[in-house]
């Protein structure tokens, strides 16, 4: 196995069945990588939307106590939206672990075509999704 960074057009990635030979298959692969880097960033970005949307329904009496430690018999509104804010949070986090290992491990078959695709891939979702930051 290469341990240091080489351009060829062949490589397997991730699983076996990922198995490139010829320029084709590897511009293909490098546009996947492309994209996955793109979705995690994109991802990154809603779960900032979300949390903050989470933040913004809270009513602002609200203090950090009665969030934590819930009183009995207490499922007023604002804790019933507060746990689908973090189930919401919960679900864009395993997406952005699996999509982040998913990225990790396919720079590390040291292909250097895949691993500017990620670093392309994350530099464009970066740039795509950031201004959306201040909308959400």
């Amino acid at each position: 196995m290469q341990m240091t960074f080489y351009f060829s057009d062949t490589v397997v990635l991730l699983f076996d069945f990922w198995n490139v030979h010829n320029p084709t298959g590897m511009v293909l692969s490098v546009l996947v990588i492309l994209l996955l880097s793109v979705l995690y960033e994109a991802v990154k970005m809603g779960k900032a939307v979300l949390l903050r949307r989470a933040l913004l329904a809270l009513p602002r009496s609200l203090s950090q106590e009665a969030l934590t430690e819930p009183q009995e018999g207490d499922s007023g509104p604002a804790q019933g939206r507060w746990f689908w804010f973090h189930v919401g949070q919960t679900l864009f986090h395993v997406v952005q672990v699996v999509l982040g290992y998913m990225v990790m491990l396919a720079v590390m078959s040291y292909n250097a075509w895949i691993f500017l695709g990620a670093i392309a891939g994350s530099t464009l979702g970066y740039f795509m999704v950031y201004p959306l930051l201040g909308r959400g």
